[in-house]
């Protein structure tokens, strides 16, 4: 995983690179006007003081060192307004790639699901029980399924699963007796990629050995079990239809070592089967409204779990997610890369999903020109959530790994939250648009007010500090005000923007200049006018400056919305 994390490099996000490289073009352009300006007033008017100083007032007109700010401020703000939706952000970069996000892979357990385990139906060879009004003592093998389901799991357990088992044991025997005696087993086999099953061997009691008892994926418990293809057959039934009700199925079985050395594999015991045990965790209330906004938001909802085929099946109808098919594991290890790229594609649900799976899936989907947002919480899904544009932790049931490696945390691990990081961070695109748009537009009547002069003949309006003091009006509005502006009324009614649109797009920049134009149109205007009727210099520079700052305002009620509606101009900020 530390190797996996170490080849990931993260790319500057592509609105600061071209933020930087806006300033970089317009400080160049500001600073040639500039110069030009103090040669030709010093050399037309003779006076190069005045010439310094108007150089200077077109300078500060010019140069767009609100650009930076209002990348910054959005940035910070953006940050606030995710943790009020109880979400952390952990690199700024998510917030500006939030709102281009494409494609969504989510896991299913606690955050589809409300990851809230409990064990729902047993199913043994003498039958199945719902548990409900169950009487234990005339089911003994009910009761020893799930006694070796508790002795399968952590003694403290914190995996949901594990602690329905030792509910459903308390409840069934609360004295708390139990076939093995001692505070740990004496050997723990962990769950393998190719054997998806714990199993841990007791001390037997009675000095005969071992106790073992494994809990897993059925297939791998049928595989240890070595069981007759007639009765694999049966449970393979009762497994696909417990599935299809959504529980998430395990099995069960035993085993006995009577050897004082344990073997070095759990393949090298003779279990038997005891039973499937269904475990109910019901989907989050918030998840299929959720799933119908990404929908209408041309947002692609992929579910990948570890679960078993048909019970991710189940869950996904329950959600509200197209389910036309499902792919396993076993089944992508298998595809030639075309197959794969192919099944990436066209696919929306991948069960028996190897940790591992998912950074393949990830970059997969990124080579498709995919922009992706990807939920995990365990340790193996670091590189997964390192390598995607936007990588989602899990704040309660997520590992510290997934966290360091992603990009935002969620604090209540639950999917709607995804879907509102992705609404704010298309309302905070939105409005970073408006306010590139405005800073275009209010600088060309400063800037034209800081040349008209020159180019007329006439006494010059603005000396370096009024520019200044505009600035001090023009600063809060393009970033605090355009900041609060409220979200557009079809947020989650249009598609993604492309990965590769650019902030300050020909349209935007044309309709800038257009505003900007008019603006210094009607200042220009008043300006010759009231030289035309003979207004000293500090009078017409009161007229003048009182003009901009009108035309300052009325630049940012045309600004606030894209709608053509009229009264969304006049609507109220949030």
């Amino acid at each position: 995983v530390g190797q996996a994390l170490a080849g990931i490099e993260t790319a500057t996000p592509r609105l600061t690179r071209e933020t930087r490289n806006i300033v970089r073009i317009v400080a160049l352009m500001g600073g040639i006007c500039c110069l030009v300006t103090v040669v030709l007033f010093g050399l037309f008017r003779g006076s190069w003081v005045d010439a310094l100083l108007a150089g200077i007032a077109l300078g500060m007109s010019m140069i767009p060192e609100e650009f930076p700010l209002v990348l910054t401020v959005f940035t910070v703000m953006g940050a606030w307004r995710l943790s009020r939706a109880r979400v952390l952000t952990r690199r700024a970069s998510a917030i500006q790639t939030l709102g281009s996000a494409t494609v969504l892979c989510t896991d299913k357990t606690g955050t589809l699901t409300e990851n809230r385990m409990a064990i729902a139906e047993i199913r043994t060879e003498s039958g199945k029980s719902d548990l409900e009004g169950l009487d234990i003592e005339s089911r003994p093998e009910i009761a020893k399924a799930i006694e070796y389901g508790v002795l399968a799991s952590a003694v403290e357990p914190f995996d949901p699963m594990e602690k329905a088992f030792h509910a459903l044991h308390r409840r069934i025997d609360p004295s708390g007796t139990a076939a093995v005696t001692g505070p740990a087993p004496s050997m723990v086999y962990p769950l393998r990629p190719e054997l998806l099953a714990v199993t841990h061997a007791w001390v037997d009691p009675d000095g005969q050995g071992y106790i073992v008892a494994t809990k897993g994926a059925p297939e791998a418990i049928l595989s240890l079990c070595r069981l007759d293809p007639i009765v694999a057959r049966k449970i393979q039934r009762d497994m696909d239809e417990m599935a299809e009700m959504g529980m998430r199925v395990l099995g069960v079985a035993e085993a006995r070592h009577g050897q004082a050395n344990l073997p070095a594999t759990p393949e090298a015991f003779e279990f038997r089967f005891l039973a499937l045990v269904g475990l109910a965790d019901p989907v989050r209330s918030s998840v299929p409204s959720a799933i119908r906004e990404c929908q209408s938001a041309g947002i692609r909802v992929i579910m990948i779990t570890g679960d078993y085929p048909r019970t991710a099946l189940a869950i996904a109808a329950q959600a509200g997610l197209p389910h036309g098919k499902v792919v396993t594991g076993g089944e992508l290890a298998a595809m030639s890369q075309q197959a794969f790229e192919e099944t990436v594609r066209t696919v929306n649900i991948f069960a028996r999903i190897a940790p591992i799976q998912k950074l393949r899936l990830v970059q997969t989907l990124q080579s498709q020109g995919e922009v992706v947002a990807m939920t995990g919480d365990g340790v193996n899904d670091a590189p997964a959530l390192r390598a995607a544009d936007i990588g989602v932790a899990m704040g309660n049931r997520g590992t510290d790994v997934a966290r360091e490696a992603s990009s935002i945390v969620l604090l209540d691990d639950d999917f709607a939250s995804v879907v509102r990081t992705i609404r704010l961070g298309r309302r905070i695109y939105d409005n970073l648009r408006k306010a590139m748009g405005y800073i275009i537009a209010v600088h060309i009547p400063i800037a034209g007010m800081a040349l008209l002069p020159l180019m007329t003949g006439l006494p010059l309006i603005f000396a370096p500090v009024h520019i200044a003091f505009l600035e001090m009006i023009i600063d809060p509005a393009c970033s605090i005000v355009f900041e609060a502006e409220g979200e557009e009324n079809n947020i989650m009614q249009r598609p993604p923007r492309s990965s590769k649109a650019r902030l300050l797009s020909p349209s935007l920049l044309r309709w800038g200049i257009i505003q900007g134009l008019v603006a210094f149109g009607i200042v220009g205007t008043i300006y010759l006018a009231g030289a035309g009727l003979g207004m000293t210099g500090p009078d017409l520079r009161a007229l003048i400056f009182i003009a901009i700052v009108g035309g300052n305002l009325g630049l940012v009620v045309v600004n606030r919305s894209f709608s053509p509606e009229v009264k969304r101009l006049f609507q109220g900020a949030s």
